[in-house]
């Protein structure tokens, strides 16, 4: 029964149902083709193939009309205003990023809190704030370039960061000399996903780029990078290749450096199942690319070298990953020594850091850090501030010191400086920010999936809710490339938890919880299994009588904006609302976007594939939406300049579901973003408006009442 027919309304709950209403009639008509495509014999209607185009006129002029439809609607809302001024105080704290130490000197990002961008600093003393190095916001004023990703050279002397424009994935680097306080004169373009792996005496690195386009300034993602080395001040038109891939079309090399400077050791990528390790012995003239791990049967990550010996982690034989040291002169699988055995629980991270191995687990859906000799003895815990998530741990060999965060629902990000030797935690940044512990209460519990598969979610509330009364509900998964979902603060999240709401999060099969094993059970023709788990965590939900289904909202982005348009599809009489944020949505042709969208082939399966199609067709929510379904209030998520996963997913995707509407009272929007990308990088204030959009969506639809909280004490109102 829905929670609202059954139970007595309060006025402001009517009020919200009433605002359901569309603000400005019926959805923009979007003009349905006759395009159809034939799999194995199967034909499949794509009326909204057109809107792929993402510059036609056509296109243009429908996402105009959608912006006017959306856009007054979502003004309008009762609670915006709140969840905005809420959401800018919440994040009103100083935020600095994990450091990165090399000769004598220390890079990191910081933020004061309501900057749109986080700033690169630079400093030779730990305890100061040091020199500014990049500002992005005096790059463009409105905070739309960001700072990707930066390394500090071995010697300290220079230091190369990595811009992108507009939420793009593609970056520029630049080098800054340090003693000097400025930037050399040259730029490299064409990059995407790339480090940087510096030579030993700091002259230039290695990285790895795309090769040109056709037309003058461009790169051709759709072929695969190369690895080149860059001599400092040298334009990168005199950069020189070192290492492609040429006998397999999807394969991917990236460059790492060993601290010795003996080895470039080359990291291959192809999905998210496998890879491979290559090594160039930079100390032989002359000498040739050796495919160490060329096996594509598990993943390998390198984490460090004494002299010829290659500490690797790596889920060969062990889906919860093991380390092994393998002796590059006699590398027959059969002679590798394991160095710190498989598990029980997964090993999410490892590092060789000051001659020992800092290990990360995940356990119980949260971290545990232990530290290893290389011979593989066990010498300490690392102690943590809580149940929560660590996260660093970086540095080299001979290093005395590294670096960690820690983080968990209501704790933001705080980093510590860890003593590799003794042991000796003391804290770096911790911020002033956060939820006061005490007044939240943080639960995990355990739920059953269709196939009898325990399931573990997380549940976070006001303590001062009662525990008998259902609680406007917002459930989060994501479910996919090994990702796992441990406890986290963000602004965001805590913004709906303050107001009175419940929100929880559900470690779907596909992600990384429990190692390889939980991945791969959803993946390809097990997909379904996630999309089984999360429905089953909507049913505990209402069954343990923490929320109704009048009350109950669903939301993810990317892969989670998969899940949540999967699972609308199949279940839409269960929820209130969906938020689909930014999703892969036409799994028929999601690999025809770009070769980074056809490595997450990996997880997914091909339509090109016979019995994948089969699989993929089920589920793909564009083409499993039935014309007259009562489908509940949806909000889709988009930005025209998201190069990472199409914007057209959600275009069509839209399209379709305003289409198959089948209840006039429920409004299904699109909202469309300009320069914020796929979300990293994007700007502080498109954040904050983008989450004040959802959270008054998802408040009107499931009745949360801002001055009533949930348990009838007044919470303040901006």
């Amino acid at each position: 029964m829905n929670g609202r027919a059954g139970c007595a309304l309060l006025p402001a709950v009517l009020a919200a149902a009433a605002a359901l209403a569309p603000a400005a009639g019926a959805a923009p008509p979007a003009r349905r083709s006759a395009q159809a495509d034939e799999y194995h014999g199967q034909r499949v209607a794509d009326p909204y193939r057109w809107l792929e185009d993402t510059a036609s006129e056509e296109t243009v002029v429908w996402i105009e009309a959608q912006d006017r439809y959306a856009r007054p609607y979502l003004d309008a809302l009762p609670a915006r205003a709140h969840f905005a001024a809420r959401l800018r105080a919440l994040l009103d704290y100083e935020r600095h990023g994990l450091p990165q130490q090399r000769g004598g000197q220390i890079a990191y990002t910081y933020n004061r809190g309501t900057d749109d961008q986080d700033s690169l600093w630079i400093s030779t003393d730990p305890a100061a704030r040091g020199r500014l190095v990049v500002d992005p916001l005096a790059l463009r004023a409105d905070g739309t370039v960001a700072l990707a990703d930066f390394e500090l050279a071995p010697d300290g002397c220079h230091l190369a960061y990595a811009l992108a424009d507009g939420g793009s994935d593609w970056t520029t680097w630049r080098v800054h000399d340090v003693a000097a306080a400025r930037d050399l004169p040259e730029v490299l373009a064409g990059t995407k996903f790339t480090n940087v792996a510096w030579a030993r005496n700091g002259a230039g690195f290695w990285y790895s780029r795309y090769p040109a386009g056709l037309a003058p300034g461009s790169w051709d993602d759709d072929r695969q990078v190369a690895i080149w080395y860059h001599a400092l001040g040298t334009p990168q038109a005199a950069d020189r290749p070192v290492y492609a891939i040429d006998d397999h079309p999807t394969r991917n090399p990236y460059p790492l450096a060993t601290e010795d400077g003996r080895y470039l050791v080359i990291r291959v990528e192809d999905g998210y199942r496998e890879s491979g390790l290559h090594v160039l012995d930079l100390g032989s003239p002359g000498a040739g690319v050796v495919r160490l791990l060329d096996r594509w049967d598990a993943r390998y990550e390198f984490l460090g070298n004494v002299g010829p010996v290659f500490y690797v982690h790596t889920t060969q034989g062990a889906p919860n990953g093991r380390i092994v040291a393998i002796d590059t002169r006699a590398p027959d699988p059969a002679r590798w020594r394991e160095v710190v055995a498989p598990t029980t629980t997964a090993i999410a991270e490892a590092t060789l850091v000051g001659g020992r191995l800092i290990v990360q687990y995940v356990a119980d859906v949260r971290s545990r850090v232990r530290v290893f000799g290389l011979d593989g003895t066990q010498s300490r815990d690392v102690p943590l501030p809580g149940a929560g998530t660590a996260a660093g741990f970086a540095g080299e060999a001979q290093d005395a010191v590294t670096y960690f965060s820690y983080t968990d629902f209501t704790t933001p990000r705080a980093v510590y400086r860890y003593e590799v030797a003794s042991g000796r935690i003391t804290p770096w940044r911790v911020p002033a920010g956060g939820l006061d512990p005490g007044a939240y209460v943080t639960r995990q519990v355990r739920y059953r999936s269709r196939d009898g598969t325990e399931v573990p979610m997380t549940l976070v509330r006001r303590r001062d809710a009662p525990a008998n009364r259902p609680l406007p509900t917002v459930l989060y998964g994501y479910g996919g490339f090994n990702v796992s979902l441990l406890p986290a603060y963000s602004a965001s999240r805590a913004a709906w938890i303050e107001a009175g709401g419940l929100y929880a999060v559900a470690n779907l099969r596909g992600g990384g919880e429990f190692g390889e094993a939980w991945h791969e059970a959803g993946t390809r023709l097990a997909r379904q299994n996630v999309f089984d788990d999360f429905i089953a965590a909507a049913e505990w939900l209402l069954a343990a009588g923490e929320t109704t289904r009048g009350q109950l909202a669903i939301q993810g982005a990317s892969n989670g904006g998969l899940l949540v348009g999967a699972v609308l599809n199949q279940r839409p009489e269960l929820f209130a609302a969906a938020v689909p944020g930014v999703g892969v949505m036409d799994m028929l042709r999601y690999q025809l976007a770009s070769a980074n969208a056809r490595q997450w082939s990996s997880d997914y399966g091909l339509s090109e594939v016979p019995e994948e199609f089969r699989a993929l067709v089920r589920y793909s929510p564009l083409h499993n939406m039935v014309a007259g379904t009562c489908y509940p209030p949806t909000l889709v998520m988009a930005d025209a300049n998201d190069d990472r996963v199409a914007p057209w997913h959600s275009y069509k995707y839209a399209a379709a579901l305003q289409h198959a509407q089948g209840c006039a009272k429920n409004p299904v929007l699109i909202r469309i973003e300009r320069r914020a990308g796929h979300g990293a990088g994007a700007a502080l204030g498109k954040l904050i408006d983008e989450y004040a959009d959802q959270w008054a969506f998802i408040a009107v639809a499931t009745g949360l009442d801002l001055e009533i909280s949930a348990a009838g004490a007044r919470v303040p109102r901006e």
